[in-house]
């Protein structure tokens, strides 16, 4: 019953209320796709690493000049740090999860196709599952016998000798399902470089690359290569959580005895590597967090600011309609029906809008498309704001008594 008179005030008001629902409107694009944005920032940001984090500490050195002893070292550091109280294990590897920089390799299912089907984080290291956590879900674990020194599988390539490279390979579960789907991985060969054959003896849950997570965050390649100390390799300690502080003090008084001859380039616990790894998320999830709020609130107070000016413009006519048997609630109720269809039209051409810039952002910074249901949810956002907001203005309209209409213009 309110509809019809809410049309015929809304025609005559026609510039205020198209300034409201454009308001509304572009609120309501903004916030979809903020929505979306941080989520798509936390979902990043919350990425399982595969790795038991919370018991890891590590240490990046330097070395000056060049070292032929490097493998020798290698392993007298391991065995020093492995003697440390609280240490379960310890492992030389090329990279760490979130560590920033990654060594990667094109692979392929197939000898034929020049084509690499995916591009994967390559692991090397001994003793890499039980040092960092990593969970083997099928196959099993690299033999001592698998491994190969990293400056002996170099020089063989030199010399074009595929002999001393491994043929084992660990893959993640995220690799197999990619390459082979709904098959049974183990014994299956991968083609990496010029054809390199290396068969699949077990499969991972979980191993996430250092970066570059829009090439697959969870494909990732494990090699029984022992790595050098001169390859810009990382040492990694595990320990547990509480011991993790003391442990890594002693690792680097440990380290610096051996070798005074370096520098330590980094160092800490893989929490605050992830931690630091995430800070430009952190910020730019903030940032849309803070635009959202802004936008809700100069919307809602624009509500505010037109209820209340419609509120008083017909201060006479309310007055009327009480004085003809209209209650409080039929006048609370008309407000708030006026209110909820100009938010119902700003939305509308919101979401609009909403699936316009979605599309940009989709064609121009390749991100993915918005799901369906971040729609109602920025709309039901919106109408609560809308109603939230006019609820003052709506109550003071159905206060206003009947004898407003009694006197004189």
């Amino acid at each position: 019953m309110d509809i019809r008179p809410i049309l015929s005030t809304l025609r005559r008001h026609k510039f205020t209320a198209s300034l409201l629902i454009m308001q509304i409107a572009l609120t309501c694009a903004i916030i979809c796709n903020a929505i979306f944005l941080i989520g798509q920032r936390i979902e990043r940001m919350d990425i399982a690493s595969g790795i038991a984090e919370h018991e890891l500490v590590y240490v990046n050195l330097a070395y000056i000049g060049s070292r032929p002893d490097a493998m020798a070292r290698a392993a007298a550091d391991i065995a020093a740090l492995k003697e440390i109280a609280g240490v379960k294990s310890v492992t030389l590897t090329n990279q760490i999860p979130f560590g920033g920089s990654s060594s990667n390799m094109g692979i392929r299912a197939d000898l034929m196709p020049q084509k690499d089907t995916i591009n994967a984080a390559q692991y090397l290291g001994e003793d890499l599952l039980s040092t960092l956590g990593v969970q083997l879900v099928a196959g099993r674990d690299f033999r001592p016998e698998e491994y190969r020194d990293i400056t002996d599988v170099f020089a063989a390539l030199g010399k074009g000798d595929l002999n001393a490279v491994p043929k084992q390979a660990l893959v993640t579960r995220a690799v197999a399902e990619r390459l082979w789907p709904g098959q049974n991985p183990l014994g299956k060969q991968i083609y990496v470089g010029q054809g390199i054959p290396l068969t699949v003896i077990g499969v991972t849950a979980q191993l996430v690359r250092p970066n570059q997570f829009g090439e697959g965050a969870q494909y990732s390649v494990i090699n029984p290569i022992r790595v050098s100390i001169t390859q810009g390799a990382v040492y990694v300690i595990r320990c547990a959580p509480q011991d993790r502080e003391q442990v890594l003090k002693t690792a680097l008084a440990k380290l610096k005895g051996l070798d005074p001859n370096r520098l330590v380039l980094d160092k800490g616990t893989v929490d605050h590597l992830r931690r630091d790894y995430f800070q430009d998320d952190r910020a730019m999830a903030g940032i849309l967090v803070g635009v959202c709020l802004a936008l809700l609130i100069v919307t809602a107070l624009g509500i505010v600011g037109l209820a209340s000016f419609w509120v008083a413009q017909r201060n006479r006519s309310i007055g009327v309609r009480r004085a003809l048997g209209a209650t409080r609630n039929n006048i609370l109720h008309y407000f708030q029906t006026e209110n909820f269809l100009l938010t119902t039209i700003g939305i509308a051409l919101g979401m609009v809008m909403a699936y316009g810039i979605n599309l940009f952002l989709i064609v121009h910074y390749e991100l993915p498309r918005m799901p369906a249901f971040y729609f109602p949810v920025g709309a039901g956002l919106l109408w609560l704001i809308g109603q939230a907001a006019v609820l003052g203005p709506a109550l003071r309209a159905a206060a206003v008594p009947p004898v407003v209409a009694t006197r004189s213009v």
